[in-house]
């Protein structure tokens, strides 16, 4: 079975969502035949590459609120990341354009650690403060997961993978995603946000039990054509 997920590094519900597919796969008989596939996807493409504004500031600008009422908003996320053992530092994060991050998630896939630096940016990103819009950060985090340093540093220099990243984003458009997460399962089932574990659960299992063959029980009498014979 094949799962596409289509995420952004700096969306927590992603990063929610991802750890209730994986304790939903956890308890999958099958996840062994279980391939997932991380893809891009920009929440804001307009955003800076990097900022010295919080997160908190930028909600609050976004939305119109205080400081207080985002401090407020990002208190419920935690809360919700909490009860899949994240734990976010969401007063420590700031903004940043991912684009970059994900012209190197492409290069990691490439040697088969696109999952690992998936994890690590958003670990990086949410718990650590770590600047994912910035250069040398990026590269730090991708020698973490055992890229080459120069291989690594060469992508983040260039253009390399930008067709990817865009090509990621309008396969996202074609599925009817508006938002992330967007998960695909076998480009037959989809579920849209951070659902709850036992959806995930559900999802799997539906999509298992539709991709595997049918299996014929038995070999009674049968007619072929206008030739109807007892078995032997």
């Amino acid at each position: 079975m094949q799962i596409e997920v289509f995420s952004d590094v700096v969306c927590p519900f992603c990063y929610i969502g991802k750890r209730r597919l994986e304790e939903a796969l956890a308890g999958f008989g099958h996840s062994a035949d279980v391939t997932v596939t991380y893809r891009s996807f920009q929440l804001d493409p307009s955003a800076p590459a990097t900022s010295e504004a919080s997160l908190e500031q930028m909600l609050a600008d976004k939305y119109g609120q205080s400081l207080q009422q985002a401090k407020m908003m990002n208190d419920r996320v935690s809360d919700m990341a909490a009860t899949v053992g994240l734990d976010f530092r969401l007063h420590i994060a700031h903004p940043a354009n991912t684009f970059r991050a994900h012209r190197l998630l492409h290069f990691a896939a490439s040697k088969d650690l696109g999952n690992q630096l998936t994890e690590r940016l958003m670990r990086g990103y949410f718990t650590e403060g770590v600047r994912i819009g910035d250069r040398d950060a990026l590269l730090a985090l991708a020698v973490d997961v055992g890229l080459d340093e120069a291989a690594a540093a060469a992508v983040l220099d260039g253009d390399a993978y930008a067709d990817e990243v865009r090509a990621d984003i309008e396969l996202a458009r074609a599925f009817g995603a508006t938002g992330v997460p967007f998960f695909v399962f076998d480009r037959k089932y989809a579920v849209s946000g951070a659902q709850e574990t036992a959806l995930f659960a559900e999802v799997l299992d539906k999509a298992w039990s539709d991709a595997q063959p049918l299996v014929v029980a038995g070999g009674g009498a049968v007619c072929v054509d206008d030739e109807c014979a007892p078995p032997d």
